[in-house]
């Protein structure tokens, strides 16, 4: 086996935290050593550790709560760090700064890949895990696998030490989700490796993060006006944001976790999405030449699941290999095709899942969404005050 990355450095990476569900953490356990796991564990954070998450208005006002975390096995981690854990698992078949120019077959019919440099290398079986923009299933596809969803995406990271008292205490140790008129939307997760550790083992941490932390969100439907944003980084980008959501009347301290984060830690990315139609998902023929992860089911961040697919489509793929006889590939296209109509169920339910979350998003950027939202905000606030437990927060 070897694996090639463009990336000249595992940690050089955009991104700032992925959610590992329950089935993700099952599927990783069957493709990494249990040391791995353990370090993984001991540097993420436990969702049944923090508060329940919260949905708030545009104005700070609060509408609702998700649901009782306190039996789920979910983990959020480093995105650095779990890539680290996951190059340290692979060793020496790691080939770092190998960009991928091409997909084919040589003059035996045998899977060939090119690179860049203008080496390449032959294969019983290639697997593209090259993302969103991926020359492996374009190839296998005839075109883009993906198309762009109609947001663009703006994140960051503050340390929660970093606010004022009042909104530590409104935002808690929780994740919260606001959505206000025209497509303005903000996303504050929780990040807290070392207080809330899924496993207490702190020799074994390797977490990025060392204390409670903030990774926000901002998402805006995608118009020239967002492009413009996208060309701004570091303070000027912070500035823009911030002057944005003000535009659509956002509660000025709503905005202190963008206004106190570290402008170097600003970031533009738009969000693509695959069809949620699974049989829409890998249109090919099964062969020796298939793909995985988002470079198939592309999936925008909204539902927190994307990674955890392809680490599970991963855990699929060897478990097809697992099961072919001994000493045989006569049947590896079956394989490959029993593997590749999983991938398309998982894709398309996570994609379902994602997308929900983007529509309702750009229903607000109409007329009559933006008047609803602006309408119904206070109406559901009132009613979440009424229902509210006394000891809530």
């Amino acid at each position: 086996m070897a694996v090639y990355d463009r990336d000249t450095d595992v940690a050089a990476t955009g991104g700032y935290h992925i959610t590992l569900d329950e089935r993700a953490q099952s599927a990783l356990r069957r493709l990494v050593a249990p040391e791995i796991m353990r370090r993984l564990l001991a540097s993420a954070s436990a969702l049944r550790l923090r508060d329940r998450d919260m949905f708030w208005d545009y104005r700070g006002r609060v509408l609702g709560h998700g649901p009782d975390l306190s039996g789920s096995a979910s983990i959020d981690v480093d995105r650095i760090t779990l890539r680290t854990l996951l190059a340290e698992a692979v060793g020496e078949d790691l080939h770092l700064g190998r960009a991928v120019s091409g997909v084919g077959v040589d003059e035996h019919g045998m899977p060939q890949v090119m690179f860049a440099d203008g080496t390449s290398v032959t294969a019983d079986l290639v697997v593209g895990a090259d993302g969103t923009h991926s020359v492996v299933a374009r190839h296998l596809a005839a075109g883009p696998t993906n198309h762009p969803a109609g947001i663009i995406g703006f994140s960051g990271r503050t340390p929660r030490a970093g606010l004022t008292v009042p909104e530590q205490h409104r935002l808690g140790t929780r994740s919260s989700m606001a959505i206000g008129p025209r497509g303005a939307a903000l996303y504050v997760g929780f990040l807290d490796p070392v207080g809330n550790a899924a496993l207490d083992a702190p020799e074994l941490s390797t977490s990025i993060t060392t204390g409670p932390t903030y990774i926000w969100g901002a998402m805006f439907p995608e118009s020239a006006r967002t492009d413009v944003l996208r060309d701004l980084h570091g303070t000027a980008l912070r500035t823009a944001l911030l002057d944005r959501f003000r535009d659509h009347r956002w509660a000025g301290h709503t905005l202190e976790v963008i206004a106190r984060t570290d402008p170097v830690s600003v970031a533009a990315f738009r969000f693509n999405a695959a069809s949620t139609r699974a049989t829409d998902l890998a249109p090919w023929a099964a062969g020796r030449i298939t793909a995985l992860g988002d470079a198939v089911h592309a999936t925008p961040p909204t539902a927190g699941m994307g990674a955890g697919a392809a680490i599970q489509d991963a855990a699929d793929l060897l478990a097809q290999f697992d099961a072919l006889p001994d000493g045989t590939t006569t049947t590896l296209t079956d394989a490959i095709g029993r593997y590749e109509a999983q991938l398309r169920r998982r894709g398309g339910e996570v994609l379902s899942a994602a997308m929900s979350t983007v529509r309702l998003i750009l229903a607000t950027n109409t007329t009559l969404g933006a008047l609803a939202t602006a309408a119904l905000s206070p109406v559901v606030a009132a009613t979440a005050r009424l229902r509210r437990p006394p000891s809530s927060s």
